[in-house]
């Protein structure tokens, strides 16, 4: 992962400004699942490190404009860019930073560039869904999987088929695989809003919720209510809770098996990615699943 980082380095120091840089330094980089991914799919070859240096650009850049949507002031434990520079100059590196993956990706082949490309429109469509559902309490559990197959599955789908391309292999299948994998890690990431606590997390625990975003769990839960228990539900989205309150969700959240059943359903999808891949087998893409199933944080 260090050679990535430091062609990402690279291609930040060809803008030739030295705010941009500061800004950039201060960014950290997290798990880089896209590039684990696209190193066990092509092997690691000049090609392949600088199509996971261009996916990166791509992922932080929504981060970015996701943590000013968001108002978001902790990234990973630390502050985030928008908290440090404001708004303005966090939305400006975002496009900074599409704009350097996006020249970077016609030098590849004209499959990649636009399988990446329409990623990136995804994305943004996915984004775009999330806030107008977080709006007013969303109960559709078939709402909250479009966005999260859009606005995270997207760019992991695609990053798996470029991979493919760039290997020789089926690129539907790895598509497929990738497409999985980023609607199961979604899912997962949803999970752990809720169980872990925000020294692990990196940012506030139950913090979505109180964003207005009813994720699986919530999902299950009021499926699972009465109609007074729905009404509450309803009524504590979106707004600062008090320990009580958070008390009241996650005991009914365990009343429910509501974390099972997103986990359980988050496992199916996972282990549904390896289906349309039989050769050649690859090992390496089944550890990811697990990795990332059992992942804590």
């Amino acid at each position: 992962m260090s050679e990535i980082i430091e062609v990402m380095q690279k291609l930040i120091k060809d803008f030739q400004n030295p705010f941009l840089e500061q800004m950039f330094s201060q960014i950290s980089h997290g798990k880089m699942l896209r590039s684990s991914m696209v190193l066990a799919i092509a092997g690691k070859n000049q090609q392949s490190i600088e199509l996971c240096a261009i996916i990166e650009l791509i992922q932080l850049a929504s981060l970015l404009h996701d943590d000013v949507i968001d108002e978001s002031m902790i990234r990973r434990g630390q502050k985030s860019i928008n908290a440090s520079y404001g708004s303005k100059s966090a939305v400006m590196l975002g496009d900074a930073l599409y704009a350097k993956a996006f020249y970077h990706l016609t030098f590849f082949d004209s499959l990649i560039a636009q399988s990446l490309s329409n990623a990136v429109c995804r994305l943004s469509s996915g984004e775009i869904y999330d806030v107008f559902l977080a709006q007013s309490f969303n109960p559709s559990k078939e709402k909250y999987c479009l966005m999260i197959e859009e606005k995270t599955a997207s760019l992991i789908a695609s990053s798996a088929e470029c991979a493919a391309i760039l290997a020789g292999l089926d690129a539907k299948d790895y598509f497929h695989y990738g497409k999985c994998l980023g609607i199961a890690f979604q899912i997962i990431d949803d999970i752990l809003d809720i169980t872990q606590p925000q020294e692990v997390l990196g940012k506030p625990a139950m913090n979505d919720f109180k964003e207005g975003k009813t994720t699986l769990p919530y999902l299950f839960l009021f499926e699972a209510l009465d109609h007074e228990g729905r009404e509450r539900l309803q009524g504590l989205c979106g707004k600062e809770l008090n320990q009580d309150e958070k008390k009241w969700i996650k005991d009914h959240l365990e009343k429910y098996s509501c974390i099972e059943k997103s986990q359980q359903l988050a496992i199916g999808i996972a282990k549904d990615s390896l289906v349309k891949i039989k050769n050649p087998y690859n090992p390496a893409l089944k550890e990811m699943i697990d990795a990332m199933i059992q992942r804590s944080f």
